[in-house]
């Protein structure tokens, strides 16, 4: 069976990641045989040149592919740091959780319309916290390779819940 819509892919793979700050590759995230990673093909959470680099694959194919930070995570932007008022992160007791506000810390916040955000803390002053919205990856090449271990038709469950269910998948 090859990879195409509404098949169950496992690969696994190696992420490494660069940019123009850092020119050589540094491995990001790996999914091994013990673990591999496994999607419903087609159905619109990967990024499109992921899927599409893998189309028509079997199992036992290898691949070794590259995708630019445009079509990745996008290109850093610098209008998604922004300042929010220390104040912000008071408790109702009027305390702030000095475990939370760290530096490094990614902390899940909501914008103006609701939305739902991971904010990453990068400095902290006496009057604002300066939070990075941009994708950890934003602004990075990202270059796959590993191999096809799976591929199986999806079930009308799993089609119709929008996730794999079983062995390495979601469990009800």
């Amino acid at each position: 069976m090859t990879i195409d819509n509404k098949t169950v892919v496992s690969v696994t793979y190696s992420l490494s990641v660069k940019n123009e700050n850092h020119p050589q590759e540094k491995q990001f995230e790996k999914a091994p045989k013990e673990n591999p990673f496994v999607f419903i093909y087609g159905s619109g959470s990967l990024l499109p040149d992921f899927e599409k680099n893998l189309k028509g694959k079997r199992v036992g194919d290898p691949f070794d592919f590259q995708i630019s930070a445009e079509k990745g995570y996008g290109i850093f932007n610098e209008n998604y740091l922004i300042n929010i008022p220390t104040d912000s992160f008071k408790q109702p007791d009027g305390s702030i959780n000095l475990n939370e506000l760290k530096i490094g810390n990614t902390l899940p916040m909501t914008d103006n319309q609701g939305n739902r955000l991971q904010g990453k803390i990068v400095e902290i002053t006496a009057t604002h916290v300066k939070m990075d919205f941009n994708h950890e990856l934003a602004g990075m090449d990202l270059h796959f390779v590993g191999e096809v271990v799976n591929v199986r038709s999806a079930s009308a469950e799993e089609l119709d819940h929008g996730h794999v269910h079983g062995p390495c998948g979601h469990h009800h």
